[in-house]
């Protein structure tokens, strides 16, 4: 397997991780009564308005696709971040740098592409619950994945060394 197509699957397996973390909080906030309907199920809730009524899926068809979205959308942000940050192996200094990463999502997202489709309001004026849990969790989706992949890059050399040294 090429580096760059590890770098790529380290970084999404990891981003699938992440965005489980995130998920988690966003849940819980949204049971504390923090966020109303989550941002994941607005997106799809938005995709699927136009379709005509006999077709348009129910409401928990809709969170489900939400939830498949996001998910999507993490792996596929975990891929960019495993290929953008090849042979950074200290855990500290990606986990940083993924919690940097995370902060850029939420402000492309939340002040960004979401407030321009009318899909929420931008995180400056939208329910401050919601608004915090959006932010913390993208926090902890760029901190998990920004370690696990300085973990998945050490594991790799590691196992790179063995066959070289071992044959």
């Amino acid at each position: 397997m090429t580096d760059r197509l590890s770098d790529l699957l380290v970084g999404a397996r990891a981003g699938l991780v992440a965005t489980a973390a995130m998920s988690l909080l966003m849940l819980a906030a949204r049971a504390a009564g923090l966020t109303g309907r989550l941002p994941p199920a607005r997106i799809a809730d938005e995709a699927t308005k136009e379709l005509p009524p006999a077709g348009r899926p129910s409401r928990g068809q809709r969170d489900a696709l939400g939830a498949i979205l996001h998910f999507g959308f993490g792996a596929a942000l975990g891929a960019l971040f495993g290929l953008t940050t090849s042979g950074l192996r200290r855990v500290g200094a990606s986990t940083a740098l993924g919690i940097g990463f995370g902060t850029v999502v939420y402000a492309i997202s939340y002040l960004g592409w979401i407030p321009a489709l009318n899909i929420l309001p931008p995180a400056t004026e939208d329910r401050p619950g919601r608004s915090i849990t959006m932010l913390l969790g993208h926090w902890l989706f760029g901190g998990v994945l920004g370690a696990l992949v300085a973990l998945g890059d050490e594991r790799r050399e590691v196992a790179s060394r063995a066959r070289h040294r071992f044959g």
